[in-house]
Protein backbone atom coordinates (compact mmCIF):
# COMPACT_ATOMS: atom_id res chain seq x y z
CA UNK A 1 0.00 0.00 0.00
CA UNK A 2 2.83 2.19 0.96
CA UNK A 3 4.80 1.80 -2.56
CA UNK A 4 1.34 2.62 -4.20
CA UNK A 5 1.03 5.49 -2.78
CA UNK A 6 4.22 6.74 -2.98
CA UNK A 7 3.64 6.11 -6.70
CA UNK A 8 0.55 8.14 -7.45
CA UNK A 9 2.55 10.80 -5.27
CA UNK A 10 4.90 10.88 -8.01
CA UNK A 11 2.46 11.10 -10.78
CA UNK A 12 0.31 13.67 -9.29
CA UNK A 13 3.42 15.62 -8.32
CA UNK A 14 4.07 16.90 -11.99
CA UNK A 15 0.38 18.07 -12.14
CA UNK A 16 -0.19 19.21 -9.04
CA UNK A 17 2.89 21.75 -9.86
CA UNK A 18 1.27 22.58 -12.85
CA UNK A 19 -1.66 23.28 -11.80
CA UNK A 20 -0.01 25.63 -9.08
CA UNK A 21 1.91 27.36 -11.53
CA UNK A 22 -1.50 28.31 -13.63
CA UNK A 23 -2.54 29.72 -10.59
CA UNK A 24 -1.72 33.02 -10.66
CA UNK A 25 -0.79 35.41 -13.43
CA UNK A 26 1.49 37.96 -12.32
CA UNK A 27 1.20 41.58 -14.14
CA UNK A 28 3.48 44.56 -14.08
CA UNK A 29 2.32 47.71 -14.37
CA UNK A 30 2.34 51.59 -13.07
CA UNK A 31 -0.48 53.54 -11.73
CA UNK A 32 -3.32 53.98 -13.82
CA UNK A 33 -2.65 50.93 -15.58
CA UNK A 34 -2.86 49.12 -12.29
CA UNK A 35 -6.11 50.00 -11.61
CA UNK A 36 -7.48 49.54 -15.14
CA UNK A 37 -6.15 45.94 -14.24
CA UNK A 38 -7.70 45.74 -10.90
CA UNK A 39 -10.91 46.80 -12.74
CA UNK A 40 -10.72 43.53 -15.52
CA UNK A 41 -10.20 40.98 -12.83
CA UNK A 42 -14.39 40.28 -12.83
CA UNK A 43 -13.74 39.41 -16.46
CA UNK A 44 -10.53 37.81 -16.17
CA UNK A 45 -12.15 35.24 -13.13
CA UNK A 46 -15.10 34.63 -15.74
CA UNK A 47 -12.49 33.86 -18.25
CA UNK A 48 -10.26 31.92 -16.79
CA UNK A 49 -11.59 30.85 -13.09
CA UNK A 50 -9.12 30.11 -10.16
CA UNK A 51 -6.47 32.10 -12.02
CA UNK A 52 -5.49 34.73 -9.43
CA UNK A 53 -4.57 37.95 -11.35
CA UNK A 54 -1.90 39.75 -9.02
CA UNK A 55 -0.71 43.14 -10.33
CA UNK A 56 2.69 44.81 -8.85
CA UNK A 57 2.71 47.94 -9.82
CA UNK A 58 5.56 50.79 -9.00
CA UNK A 59 5.86 54.45 -10.07
CA UNK A 60 6.48 54.88 -13.70
CA UNK A 61 10.31 55.16 -13.72
CA UNK A 62 10.45 52.89 -11.13
CA UNK A 63 8.52 50.42 -12.63
CA UNK A 64 10.33 50.22 -16.12
CA UNK A 65 14.20 50.45 -14.32
CA UNK A 66 12.87 47.21 -12.36
CA UNK A 67 11.49 45.56 -15.55
CA UNK A 68 14.75 46.37 -17.58
CA UNK A 69 16.78 45.01 -14.25
CA UNK A 70 14.54 42.36 -14.40
CA UNK A 71 15.47 40.95 -18.20
CA UNK A 72 19.10 41.91 -17.72
CA UNK A 73 19.36 39.43 -14.33
CA UNK A 74 16.48 36.81 -16.19
CA UNK A 75 14.67 37.15 -12.37
CA UNK A 76 11.49 38.27 -10.80
CA UNK A 77 9.96 38.37 -14.37
CA UNK A 78 6.36 38.64 -14.42
CA UNK A 79 4.22 37.17 -17.16
CA UNK A 80 2.75 40.38 -18.54
CA UNK A 81 4.70 44.14 -18.68
CA UNK A 82 2.71 47.19 -18.91
CA UNK A 83 5.23 49.62 -21.12
CA UNK A 84 4.96 53.37 -21.37
CA UNK A 85 5.61 54.22 -25.34
CA UNK A 86 8.80 56.60 -24.04
CA UNK A 87 10.15 53.12 -22.72
CA UNK A 88 8.88 50.94 -25.76
CA UNK A 89 12.16 51.23 -28.28
CA UNK A 90 14.53 49.97 -25.50
CA UNK A 91 12.60 47.10 -25.17
CA UNK A 92 11.62 46.50 -27.88
CA UNK A 93 15.53 46.54 -28.87
CA UNK A 94 16.75 44.60 -25.90
CA UNK A 95 15.42 41.25 -27.50
CA UNK A 96 14.15 40.24 -23.93
CA UNK A 97 10.32 40.33 -25.47
CA UNK A 98 7.94 37.45 -27.42
CA UNK A 99 7.40 38.21 -30.60
CA UNK A 100 3.67 37.75 -30.89
CA UNK A 101 3.42 37.47 -34.54
CA UNK A 102 4.64 34.17 -34.22
CA UNK A 103 2.29 31.35 -35.03
CA UNK A 104 1.87 30.40 -31.26
CA UNK A 105 0.49 33.62 -30.65
CA UNK A 106 -1.08 34.79 -33.95
CA UNK A 107 -1.42 38.42 -33.11
CA UNK A 108 -0.29 39.85 -36.80
CA UNK A 109 -3.63 38.78 -37.40
CA UNK A 110 -5.45 41.29 -34.80
CA UNK A 111 -3.54 43.89 -35.56
CA UNK A 112 -5.82 45.74 -38.17
CA UNK A 113 -8.16 46.20 -35.23
CA UNK A 114 -5.92 48.76 -33.94
CA UNK A 115 -5.05 52.23 -35.02
CA UNK A 116 -1.96 51.77 -37.40
CA UNK A 117 0.81 54.22 -35.92
CA UNK A 118 0.50 51.83 -32.24
CA UNK A 119 0.66 49.13 -33.88
CA UNK A 120 3.94 50.31 -36.02
CA UNK A 121 5.35 51.13 -32.63
CA UNK A 122 5.56 47.77 -31.40
CA UNK A 123 6.85 46.56 -34.49
CA UNK A 124 11.03 46.02 -34.54
CA UNK A 125 13.01 46.73 -37.81
CA UNK A 126 13.13 43.35 -38.25
CA UNK A 127 9.08 42.87 -38.62
CA UNK A 128 8.61 41.32 -34.61
CA UNK A 129 5.74 42.25 -33.04
CA UNK A 130 6.49 42.52 -29.47
CA UNK A 131 3.44 44.27 -27.80
CA UNK A 132 0.22 44.98 -28.31
CA UNK A 133 -1.39 48.60 -27.29
CA UNK A 134 -4.11 49.29 -24.94
CA UNK A 135 -4.23 53.12 -25.31
CA UNK A 136 -2.71 55.97 -27.39
CA UNK A 137 -2.97 59.87 -26.09
CA UNK A 138 -3.57 61.92 -29.23
CA UNK A 139 -1.93 65.20 -29.10
CA UNK A 140 -4.05 68.19 -28.14
CA UNK A 141 -3.67 71.80 -27.79
CA UNK A 142 -5.50 72.85 -24.31
CA UNK A 143 -6.02 76.73 -24.34
CA UNK A 144 -7.62 78.90 -21.89
CA UNK A 145 -10.55 80.60 -24.49
CA UNK A 146 -10.56 83.47 -22.11
CA UNK A 147 -7.58 84.62 -22.75
CA UNK A 148 -7.60 83.98 -26.44
CA UNK A 149 -11.07 86.25 -26.57
CA UNK A 150 -9.11 88.75 -24.36
CA UNK A 151 -6.44 89.11 -26.95
CA UNK A 152 -8.78 90.05 -29.70
CA UNK A 153 -7.25 86.63 -31.81
CA UNK A 154 -9.31 83.53 -32.39
CA UNK A 155 -8.67 79.99 -33.08
CA UNK A 156 -7.56 79.94 -36.05
CA UNK A 157 -4.37 82.35 -35.66
CA UNK A 158 -3.30 80.59 -32.89
CA UNK A 159 -3.63 76.90 -34.97
CA UNK A 160 -2.88 78.60 -38.52
CA UNK A 161 0.95 77.56 -38.55
CA UNK A 162 3.41 77.18 -36.45
CA UNK A 163 4.61 80.84 -37.14
CA UNK A 164 0.76 81.95 -36.25
CA UNK A 165 1.29 80.34 -33.28
CA UNK A 166 4.42 82.51 -32.22
CA UNK A 167 2.69 85.23 -33.66
CA UNK A 168 -0.91 85.00 -31.44
CA UNK A 169 1.54 84.29 -28.25
CA UNK A 170 2.72 87.94 -28.96
CA UNK A 171 -0.87 89.07 -28.80
CA UNK A 172 -1.96 87.01 -25.73
CA UNK A 173 1.16 88.19 -23.72
CA UNK A 174 0.40 92.10 -24.75
CA UNK A 175 -3.20 91.87 -23.80
CA UNK A 176 -3.39 89.78 -21.26
CA UNK A 177 0.02 89.37 -19.52
CA UNK A 178 -0.38 85.29 -20.26
CA UNK A 179 2.74 83.59 -21.55
CA UNK A 180 2.00 81.62 -24.65
CA UNK A 181 3.04 78.35 -23.61
CA UNK A 182 4.94 76.73 -19.89
CA UNK A 183 8.58 76.18 -21.82
CA UNK A 184 9.94 77.29 -25.46
CA UNK A 185 11.19 72.83 -25.34
CA UNK A 186 7.54 72.28 -25.18
CA UNK A 187 7.23 73.41 -28.96
CA UNK A 188 10.13 71.93 -30.13
CA UNK A 189 8.87 68.22 -29.20
CA UNK A 190 5.88 68.96 -30.75
CA UNK A 191 7.38 70.20 -34.36
CA UNK A 192 9.73 67.63 -33.90
CA UNK A 193 7.51 64.36 -32.93
CA UNK A 194 5.13 65.52 -36.19
CA UNK A 195 5.87 65.37 -40.21
CA UNK A 196 8.34 62.36 -39.87
CA UNK A 197 8.82 60.87 -43.06
CA UNK A 198 7.96 57.21 -44.33
CA UNK A 199 10.09 54.90 -41.73
CA UNK A 200 10.92 57.63 -39.75
CA UNK A 201 10.88 57.87 -36.42
CA UNK A 202 11.56 61.05 -33.64
CA UNK A 203 15.19 60.68 -33.71
CA UNK A 204 16.25 57.71 -35.41
CA UNK A 205 15.06 55.59 -38.45
CA UNK A 206 14.26 52.25 -39.50
CA UNK A 207 17.97 51.49 -40.83
CA UNK A 208 19.23 53.40 -38.18
CA UNK A 209 20.31 56.21 -39.46
CA UNK A 210 20.56 59.42 -36.83
CA UNK A 211 18.17 62.32 -38.16
CA UNK A 212 18.68 65.02 -36.15
CA UNK A 213 20.47 67.32 -38.04
CA UNK A 214 17.60 67.67 -40.34
CA UNK A 215 15.28 70.64 -41.45
CA UNK A 216 12.42 69.18 -38.68
CA UNK A 217 14.77 69.45 -35.88
CA UNK A 218 16.10 72.87 -37.61
CA UNK A 219 12.75 74.37 -37.58
CA UNK A 220 11.89 73.13 -34.15
CA UNK A 221 14.73 75.13 -32.98
CA UNK A 222 14.33 77.85 -34.28
CA UNK A 223 10.31 78.54 -33.13
CA UNK A 224 11.75 77.94 -30.18
CA UNK A 225 14.38 80.25 -30.09
CA UNK A 226 11.68 83.11 -31.32
CA UNK A 227 9.33 82.23 -28.23
CA UNK A 228 12.12 82.51 -26.11
CA UNK A 229 13.78 85.83 -27.42
CA UNK A 230 10.15 87.05 -27.29
CA UNK A 231 9.47 86.28 -23.92
CA UNK A 232 6.17 83.87 -24.50
CA UNK A 233 7.14 81.08 -22.56
CA UNK A 234 7.10 80.72 -18.70
CA UNK A 235 10.57 79.04 -18.35
CA UNK A 236 8.62 76.25 -16.05
CA UNK A 237 8.60 72.35 -16.35
CA UNK A 238 5.37 70.43 -16.70
CA UNK A 239 4.39 68.53 -13.52
CA UNK A 240 5.96 71.41 -11.17
CA UNK A 241 4.40 73.77 -9.03
CA UNK A 242 4.80 76.47 -11.11
CA UNK A 243 3.76 74.96 -14.36
CA UNK A 244 0.43 73.96 -12.29
CA UNK A 245 -0.30 77.32 -10.81
CA UNK A 246 0.45 78.66 -14.24
CA UNK A 247 -3.05 76.49 -15.25
CA UNK A 248 -4.73 77.60 -12.30
CA UNK A 249 -4.23 81.53 -12.60
CA UNK A 250 -4.21 81.76 -16.36
CA UNK A 251 -0.47 83.05 -16.75
CA UNK A 252 -0.59 79.76 -19.20
CA UNK A 253 -1.99 80.60 -21.91
CA UNK A 254 -1.97 77.29 -23.82
CA UNK A 255 -0.63 73.47 -23.24
CA UNK A 256 0.05 71.43 -25.87
CA UNK A 257 -0.09 67.47 -24.45
CA UNK A 258 -1.86 64.31 -24.89
CA UNK A 259 -6.04 64.31 -24.55
CA UNK A 260 -5.51 62.75 -21.17
CA UNK A 261 -4.50 65.83 -19.80
CA UNK A 262 -8.24 67.40 -19.57
CA UNK A 263 -8.82 65.00 -17.23
CA UNK A 264 -5.66 65.51 -14.88
CA UNK A 265 -6.90 69.69 -15.23
CA UNK A 266 -10.32 68.48 -14.17
CA UNK A 267 -9.64 66.40 -11.22
CA UNK A 268 -6.62 67.51 -9.64
CA UNK A 269 -4.29 70.26 -11.30
CA UNK A 270 -6.73 72.98 -12.14
CA UNK A 271 -10.43 72.09 -11.02
CA UNK A 272 -11.37 75.76 -10.56
CA UNK A 273 -10.87 76.93 -14.01
CA UNK A 274 -13.89 74.33 -15.30
CA UNK A 275 -15.65 76.28 -18.33
CA UNK A 276 -12.20 78.24 -19.50
CA UNK A 277 -10.44 75.47 -21.45
CA UNK A 278 -10.69 73.91 -24.71
CA UNK A 279 -9.03 71.63 -26.85
CA UNK A 280 -7.97 71.85 -30.39
CA UNK A 281 -6.00 70.08 -33.34
CA UNK A 282 -2.57 71.05 -33.05
CA UNK A 283 -0.99 74.06 -35.02
CA UNK A 284 0.38 73.86 -38.64
CA UNK A 285 -2.33 70.89 -39.40
CA UNK A 286 -0.38 68.04 -37.65
CA UNK A 287 -0.98 65.08 -35.65
CA UNK A 288 1.57 63.04 -33.29
CA UNK A 289 1.08 60.85 -30.18
CA UNK A 290 1.87 61.57 -26.73
CA UNK A 291 2.43 58.27 -25.02
CA UNK A 292 0.78 55.07 -24.54
CA UNK A 293 0.31 51.68 -23.23
CA UNK A 294 1.17 48.49 -24.42
CA UNK A 295 1.23 45.29 -22.79
CA UNK A 296 4.26 42.57 -23.67
CA UNK A 297 5.18 38.75 -22.67
CA UNK A 298 8.84 38.63 -21.04
CA UNK A 299 10.72 35.55 -23.24
CA UNK A 300 11.50 33.91 -19.77
CA UNK A 301 7.41 34.11 -18.70
CA UNK A 302 6.17 31.04 -17.38
CA UNK A 303 2.58 31.46 -18.23
CA UNK A 304 2.79 32.17 -21.80
CA UNK A 305 -0.70 30.94 -23.22
CA UNK A 306 -2.47 32.70 -20.08
CA UNK A 307 -0.23 35.93 -20.68
CA UNK A 308 -1.89 36.47 -24.00
CA UNK A 309 -5.49 35.67 -22.84
CA UNK A 310 -5.06 38.86 -20.36
CA UNK A 311 -3.55 40.90 -23.18
CA UNK A 312 -6.24 40.20 -25.46
CA UNK A 313 -8.62 40.60 -22.69
CA UNK A 314 -7.20 44.35 -22.17
CA UNK A 315 -6.53 45.16 -25.84
CA UNK A 316 -9.36 43.27 -28.10
CA UNK A 317 -12.42 43.75 -25.32
CA UNK A 318 -14.47 46.97 -26.31
CA UNK A 319 -16.10 46.72 -23.13
CA UNK A 320 -12.86 46.78 -21.11
CA UNK A 321 -11.33 49.67 -24.01
CA UNK A 322 -14.25 52.04 -23.35
CA UNK A 323 -14.11 51.38 -19.03
CA UNK A 324 -10.83 52.11 -18.91
CA UNK A 325 -11.61 55.23 -21.00
CA UNK A 326 -14.32 56.41 -18.89
CA UNK A 327 -12.35 55.78 -15.52
CA UNK A 328 -8.46 56.43 -16.52
CA UNK A 329 -8.90 58.41 -19.53
CA UNK A 330 -7.23 55.87 -21.48
CA UNK A 331 -7.76 56.34 -24.96
CA UNK A 332 -8.34 53.34 -26.73
CA UNK A 333 -6.62 52.49 -29.42
CA UNK A 334 -9.23 49.95 -30.54
CA UNK A 335 -10.91 51.23 -33.62
CA UNK A 336 -13.99 49.08 -32.69
CA UNK A 337 -14.68 51.38 -29.96
CA UNK A 338 -14.93 54.66 -32.41
CA UNK A 339 -18.44 54.25 -32.69
CA UNK A 340 -19.59 54.56 -29.44
CA UNK A 341 -22.03 57.01 -28.31
CA UNK A 342 -19.41 58.39 -25.81
CA UNK A 343 -17.26 59.54 -27.58
CA UNK A 344 -19.66 62.95 -28.37
CA UNK A 345 -20.62 63.39 -24.94
CA UNK A 346 -20.11 66.69 -24.34
CA UNK A 347 -17.03 67.27 -21.66
CA UNK A 348 -18.23 69.61 -18.67
CA UNK A 349 -14.83 70.47 -18.18
CA UNK A 350 -14.30 71.90 -21.43
CA UNK A 351 -17.44 74.28 -21.75
CA UNK A 352 -19.70 71.20 -23.19
CA UNK A 353 -17.25 70.88 -25.75
CA UNK A 354 -17.18 67.70 -27.87
CA UNK A 355 -13.13 67.18 -27.54
CA UNK A 356 -13.44 63.18 -28.01
CA UNK A 357 -14.41 63.75 -31.83
CA UNK A 358 -11.29 65.76 -31.93
CA UNK A 359 -9.61 63.14 -30.46
CA UNK A 360 -10.32 60.06 -32.16
CA UNK A 361 -10.09 62.22 -35.37
CA UNK A 362 -6.34 62.62 -34.22
CA UNK A 363 -5.80 59.72 -33.26
CA UNK A 364 -6.78 57.97 -37.01
CA UNK A 365 -4.47 60.72 -38.40
CA UNK A 366 -1.53 59.77 -36.92
CA UNK A 367 1.12 58.99 -39.28
CA UNK A 368 2.57 55.39 -38.41
CA UNK A 369 6.39 55.99 -36.99
CA UNK A 370 8.96 53.98 -35.44
CA UNK A 371 10.25 54.28 -31.91
CA UNK A 372 13.64 52.93 -31.52
CA UNK A 373 16.15 51.99 -28.26
CA UNK A 374 18.28 55.26 -28.64
CA UNK A 375 15.02 57.66 -27.89
CA UNK A 376 15.87 58.06 -24.42
CA UNK A 377 18.99 59.14 -24.79
CA UNK A 378 18.18 61.01 -27.69
CA UNK A 379 15.97 63.14 -25.62
CA UNK A 380 18.26 64.16 -23.31
CA UNK A 381 20.88 64.75 -25.80
CA UNK A 382 18.65 67.14 -28.28
CA UNK A 383 17.19 68.84 -24.56
CA UNK A 384 20.53 69.74 -23.88
CA UNK A 385 21.25 71.09 -27.37
CA UNK A 386 18.39 73.21 -26.83
CA UNK A 387 18.90 74.67 -23.77
CA UNK A 388 22.57 75.40 -24.95
CA UNK A 389 20.85 77.70 -27.86
CA UNK A 390 18.30 78.98 -25.91
CA UNK A 391 20.61 79.97 -22.44
CA UNK A 392 24.03 80.13 -24.18
CA UNK A 393 23.53 81.28 -27.06
CA UNK A 394 24.88 78.56 -29.20
CA UNK A 395 23.61 78.85 -33.28
CA UNK A 396 21.52 76.35 -33.99
CA UNK A 397 23.62 74.45 -36.76
CA UNK A 398 25.91 74.17 -34.55
CA UNK A 399 24.22 72.95 -31.32
CA UNK A 400 22.43 70.41 -33.65
CA UNK A 401 25.18 69.51 -35.71
CA UNK A 402 26.87 68.42 -31.81
CA UNK A 403 24.00 66.31 -30.93
CA UNK A 404 24.29 64.45 -34.38
CA UNK A 405 27.39 63.49 -33.44
CA UNK A 406 27.16 62.69 -30.35
CA UNK A 407 23.79 60.58 -31.31
CA UNK A 408 25.75 58.18 -33.79
CA UNK A 409 28.53 57.88 -31.33
CA UNK A 410 26.36 55.84 -28.90
CA UNK A 411 24.75 54.24 -31.93
CA UNK A 412 28.06 53.04 -33.18
CA UNK A 413 28.55 51.76 -29.06
CA UNK A 414 25.25 50.32 -28.50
Amino acid sequence: MQRRQLLIAGLLSPLLARAQARARLTVAAFPSVDAILKAANGDWQAREPGVELEVVSRAMVDHHTAMVTSIATRSHLPDVIAIELSYLGRFAGSGALEDLSQPAYGARELSAQFVPFAVRQATTPQGALVALPADVAPGTLFYRLDRLEKSGADLGELTRSWESFVATGVRLKAETGAHLIAHARDLKDVIVRANMGPNEGTYVDHAGRVLVDSPRFHRAFELARQVRVQGLDARTTAWSSEWAEGLRRGTIATQMMGSWLAGHLCSWLAPTTAGLWRAAQLPDGVHCAWGGTFYAIPKEAKNKPLALELIKLMTLDPKRQLAAFKSEDSFPALLETYGDGFFEAPIAFLGGQRARLIWRDAAQAILPFSVHRLDPIATEIVDSALDDVLGEGVDIPTALGEAQRMLERRALRA
